[in-house]
């Protein structure tokens, strides 16, 4: 069937035009163009093709194509084709989600917060920023520096006393008329300052206050300071402002991988970032074809073009759309590269929202192809579409834990993890093996005595010993699941019925697949044993400070669980939370503060 579609594409003529391809129902499943038709179908026959476009052909029977007078021509058939028939493998601007902007709105005392959605009320937007945590950062960053009110509504009710945020020095309590309305709005000021980045001034500031407190021996003040600097300089290498030129622009963020594609546009109106919004599709066709599609697509849809459009990815000729924006809107539109410092931040900002939508979308898709190969390699029945893997973390054999993560379908599901605290090692002792029997053996006396789901395949940090340990226990429980073992420093697999390892080519999509499984097994387990060795640690500092026994250190711990909380909290505050006078709580710090010192 294949060669017979292969020789009737070879006399197609190679003149400009439409192709359109259709299943075994006779239904357009992908419509393209091209300047040759002859030579760009033949394309779709090559070997080292991408998946995408082998998945397209495998379910194509039937290519037939329409002649043009010119490219131009080809560009508006492709474009009105695709519009009726809304063909499987086409453009069909899907929307995605907007991304995360900071607001400063317009009350008279005006809030700062993270939002997605742009309203014209007068408000100042800043980003859109790639990430949330990125953007909490900044914001965490902002209240530090200049606390505003925390109540969420645009009209202040009066209090007596100011809530427990003004205590700890992150809200202005201007309710409580602690600070006026012209203090206030500085701080915004200087906000806007800082998300605009003009930060010399704050930075002469915080450098003088950093220099004031070295010099006065105030080490944790200092320290504080310079932690603001960083986060300052961190700040300003990644972040984005919606700008005051009036031009109408367009940025388009593009990124692709095996399956899908993704784009994002970021449209800039008299200085305000209008929106953010994301698209994506399966699209077998090339980078230069699918981002050209999608221009045509969306602009159609819009009937709105801007006086320059910036792209992520090269268009190729610009002058059929540029007589397309022409003619259709009536718009001159300056296509190029991005020629100021302003415009290819933006891009690059822009770019980077698509990849991240490119994750998205693969993480919710899965990993099917690393799958079948893994099942092909390891003769499993079946892809693995369930994989469980286990680490084991100690230092000098204390803190000895366990971590689980979950995969389904080549990718982590996290709400599947679990940590666990061995209880059969006496302290002090190192046994990995021993860690290991105990940790799969309460697991998966769980799994058979509940019934519960059972993986597809178990994946062990380590060699041939792990697995061996691994494999005894699911004996004794009558378990058959299949076992590897992945060893960091060859990267070799250990089968659990063969001597000899097995080596994969570096970058093979089975073994990044457990690369990735067993990596995330490392850093759970690595995590959770970091964060019990600090409260350790500061559990045993509370009981070095007289008046501190057990049962009141833990007390403590589960009020203020981080030494940076007891450090940063007011006395009276710490007092109340805890049941201890404020002068207990001034020796705790002191001995807190010395300790760093000391470190």
């Amino acid at each position: 069937m294949k060669d017979d579609l292969k020789n009737t594409v070879n006399n197609f003529p190679a003149s400009p035009g439409v192709y359109l391809m259709k299943d075994s129902q006779e239904r357009i499943i992908y419509v393209g163009k091209a300047k040759n038709l002859r030579a760009r179908v033949r394309s779709y026959f090559l070997k080292d093709n991408p998946i995408k476009t082998k998945v397209l052909m495998s379910h194509v029977t039937v290519i037939d194509y329409i002649v043009t007078g010119n490219e131009y021509e080809a560009l508006l058939l492709e474009n009105n084709l695709i519009k009726r028939h809304s063909p499987r493998y086409n453009i069909n601007l899907k929307d995605g989600k907007s991304y995360p902007v900071i607001r400063i709105t317009a009350d008279p005392f005006p809030r700062v917060f993270q939002t997605r959605t742009i309203i014209q009320d007068g408000s100042r937007y800043f980003g859109p920023y790639p990430g949330v945590s990125r953007l909490e950062s900044y914001l965490e960053l902002i209240e530090k520096l200049y606390p505003l009110r925390k109540c969420r509504s645009s009209s202040l009710k009066k209090r007596e006393q100011p809530c427990l945020y003004h205590h700890i020095g992150r809200c202005a309590a201007v309710c409580a008329g602690k600070t006026s309305r012209d203090e206030y709005l500085r701080r915004v000021e200087k906000i806007e300052s800082l998300l605009s980045g003009k930060t010399e001034a704050l930075r002469r500031e915080i450098t003088e206050k950093m220099t004031a407190a070295g010099a006065s021996l105030q080490f944790e003040k200092a320290a504080e300071y310079r932690d603001i600097l960083a986060a300052l300089d961190q700040m300003e290498s990644e972040q984005r402002i919606v700008d005051f030129d009036p031009e109408v622009r367009d940025y388009i963020g593009y990124a692709t991988g095996e399956t899908f594609s993704a784009f994002v546009v970021f449209q800039m109106r008299q200085g305000n970032l209008l929106g953010s919004t994301t698209f994506h599709g399966e699209l077998p066709g090339s980078e230069e074809e699918n981002l050209v599609e999608f221009v045509l697509q969306f602009y159609s849809s819009t009937s709105r073009a801007p006086q320059k459009l910036y792209t992520s990815a090269s268009l190729g000729d610009v002058a059929p759309l540029k007589r397309f924006f022409q003619e259709e809107l009536s718009t001159e539109v300056d296509i190029s590269p991005p020629g100021s410092t302003r415009d290819a931040a933006i891009l690059r900002l822009c770019t980077e929202n698509a990849r991240q939508e490119l994750e998205r979308l693969q993480r919710a898709r899965g990993d099917l192809p690393a799958l079948e190969e893994l099942a092909r390699l390891l003769h499993l029945p079946a892809p693995p579409l369930r994989i469980e893997g286990f680490d084991i973390a100690q230092v000098g054999g204390h803190h000895t834990v366990a971590s689980l993560v979950s995969f389904s379908r080549g990718v982590p599901d996290k709400s599947q993890y679990k940590r666990f605290r061995i209880k059969s090692l006496p302290d002090g002792a190192i046994d990995d093996f021993g860690a290991m029997r105990e940790v799969l053996a309460r697991r998966y006396s769980r799994v058979k005595n509940e019934k519960l789901p059972k993986p597809d395949l178990i994946l062990i940090d380590g060699g041939k010993g792990q697995v061996s340990a691994a494999r005894g226990i699911l004996l004794a429980l009558e378990l058959p699941i299949p076992i590897v073992g992945l060893a960091k420093r060859e990267e070799e697999i250990f089968l659990d019925d063969t001597k000899e390892p097995l080596r994969l080519p570096e970058g093979t999509p089975a073994l990044r697949l457990l690369q990735h499984v067993r990596d995330e097994a490392h850093r759970f387990a690595t995590t959770y044993r970091g964060s019990l060795q600090k409260k350790d640690a500061l559990t045993s500092l509370l009981q070095a400070v007289p008046g501190i026994g057990p049962r009141r250190a833990a007390r403590i711990m589960k009020a203020f669980p981080r030494e940076e909380s007891l450090l940063e909290t007011p006395l009276d505050i710490i007092a109340k939370s805890t049941g201890i006078s404020e002068d207990l709580a001034r020796e705790i710090q002191n001995h807190l503060r010395k300790s760093r010192e000391g470190s």
